[in-house]
C-alpha cells in the first residue's frame, strides 16, 4: 500500500497548538507532516475498526459459546446465521 500512488486528498483544520504538536512529532520520527498524520490517522482508524469487529471472550465464555453452538436442540438465532454466513464468506467456506 505504501507504493500505491497517492491520489486521494484529505484536508483538516486545527488549532495552532495541535499543528505544532503534530509537526514536532513528525520531526521526531523523521517524517513529513503529511506522512506522520496519514500514518497516525490510519493506525487509529484500524484500531477503531478492530475494536468494533473483534469479539473477545474469556475462557469460560468461549466454552459456553462453543457448547451453545453445538446444541442441536434449538435453531440458531438469525444473528448467528448471519455470523456463520459472514464467516463462511471470509474464510471461503472453511
Amino acid at each position: 500500500m505504501q507504493n500505491a500512488p497517492r491520489q486521494a486528498r484529505l484536508e483538516a483544520r486545527t488549532t495552532p497548538e495541535v499543528l505544532a504538536i503534530l509537526k514536532r512529532a513528525a520531526e521526531i520520527e523523521g517524517r513529513s507532516l503529511t506522512d506522520f498524520v496519514v500514518a497516525a490517522a490510519s493506525a487509529a482508524a484500524r484500531q477503531t475498526i478492530e475494536q468494533t469487529e473483534i469479539i473477545r471472550l474469556s475462557s469460560a465464555d468461549q466454552v459456553r459459546f462453543f457448547e451453545a453452538l453445538m446444541d442441536d436442540k434449538s435453531p440458531p438465532a438469525p444473528a448467528m446465521v448471519r455470523a456463520f454466513e459472514h464467516h463462511r464468506r471470509l474464510t471461503g467456506g472453511v
